[in-house]
């Protein structure tokens, strides 16, 4: 938390917002997971930090997040994985031209359910770390970027994908004995 709270709480409060509100919802969908809660949290907790302006190398978040968290502080190449492929970036990245590169560096992690997992926390949190539906949250993403930007076009794109993620955490979280 302090990493990613360094990074964006004084230069992006609002980004900072979101990301404990997403860190926040990774600790209550850490429970489908089992051994591999606290990698969700990590990566939930530091999946922006890429937004930082001096990480910004690329102006592509989950690929200069990921690089800052391997070269500046050694992290774990599953955590590195999941920030550089946070909700579907793969899709994105091909819009801005560094498929090759995210894809080479930090190849998808295996473990679905993990990836899943991630993709919900993010896009069940609004951008002030309040809840909200993917739908609200895709269309929130639409309008803020606008339907023509990289931006719009990727998670226009992406939102069926996003939607079932969002399904199968459901469904897990539901699956869970009370």
């Amino acid at each position: 938390m302090q990493v990613a709270e360094a990074e964006l709480c004084s230069t992006l409060p609002r980004r900072w917002a979101h990301t404990k509100g997403v860190a926040q919802r990774a600790e209550e969908v850490g429970q489908v997971l089992g051994e591999n809660a606290a990698l969700l949290v990590a990566a939930a907790t530091l999946h922006d930090v890429g937004y930082a302006p001096r990480l910004a190398v690329t102006g592509f978040h989950p690929l200069d997040g990921a690089r800052f968290l391997r070269d500046e502080h050694g992290a774990d190449q599953s955590l590195a994985r999941l920030v550089a492929n946070h909700s579907f970036a793969l899709l994105e990245a091909e819009q801005r031209g560094l498929h090759d590169e995210l894809a080479s560096e930090f190849p998808l992690l295996d473990d679905l359910m993990l990836v899943d997992a991630l993709v919900y926390c993010d896009m069940t949190t609004t951008p002030d770390g309040g809840r909200t539906t993917a739908q609200d949250r895709v269309a929130e993403i639409v309008g803020r970027y606008g339907a023509d930007s990289v931006v719009g076009r990727f998670i226009r794109r992406a939102a069926p994908e996003i939607f079932s993620s969002v399904e199968r955490i459901e469904a897990a979280l539901a699956a869970q004995p009370r």
